[in-house]
């Protein structure tokens, strides 16, 4: 019996996934949550064998929220599903102990192979993933510009490019104000940047936002 828990805060979504996972057998049991603390909530109270993980779900941001998996369920593997390039988030989440990353727009059969994958013990790599690693471990001069950050300045960059103010940041990673403020300021630091105006729009031209 194979246990799945799928954590996207659109129940649309989910039920889509739903309808593609039941026309296989082997995905008997489907579980779902809408935001981070009903996923803690039920890998708490429950066993399961995978989660597939939203990546832009309510809490407290992607980072802290596979950490704190890992703390309740190490375990547990996580697949990752998101509308964010590869390119841009799967070696840093995968580094954090992901076992593999698919793209929303990917077909379903991309995701089936994936969930196969990983329930046998093996991480899954697509190919844009394997050029990201790849370049990430051999050629790092090509990076973009933002590998050099933090996992935490790199979500709260992320945030500020959404237009959310320093308070709504420091709430929504249970962080302080001051706290924000200053990773604000490494990140304007390492990526050369003078204003929230400049980072706002790096975020955008790098599509590190939907």
């Amino acid at each position: 019996m194979t246990k799945l828990l799928l954590a996207d805060d659109h129940s649309l979504f989910r039920e889509g996934l739903k309808q593609i996972l039941s026309r296989y057998d082997k995905f008997n049991v489907i579980d779902e949550a809408s935001d981070s603390e009903e996923v803690f909530e039920k890998i708490t109270l429950n066993e399961y064998d995978l989660i597939i993980l939203d990546i832009s779900m309510p809490g407290p941001g992607i980072f802290e929220t596979i950490n704190h998996i890992q703390i309740l369920k190490p375990e547990l593997k996580i697949l990752i599903l998101s509308m964010h390039p590869e390119e841009q988030y799967a070696v840093r989440l995968m580094k954090l102990g992901a076992y593999g990353y698919v793209n929303k727009d990917s077909a379903a059969e991309e995701l089936v192979k994936a969930i196969n994958m990983i329930l046998t013990n093996n991480k899954y790599f697509s190919d844009k993933v394997v050029q990201a690693i790849t370049t990430s471990m051999f050629n790092s001069g090509d990076l973009n510009p933002e590998a050099i950050l933090s996992n935490r300045e790199f979500e709260v960059m992320c945030l500020i490019g959404k237009g959310k103010s320093l308070k709504e940041i420091g709430e929504q990673l249970f962080i302080s104000e001051k706290t924000v403020s200053t990773y604000r300021s490494r990140i304007l630091d390492k990526l050369k940047l003078k204003n929230n105006t400049e980072l706002i729009k790096y975020v955008l031209v790098n599509k590190l936002i939907v």
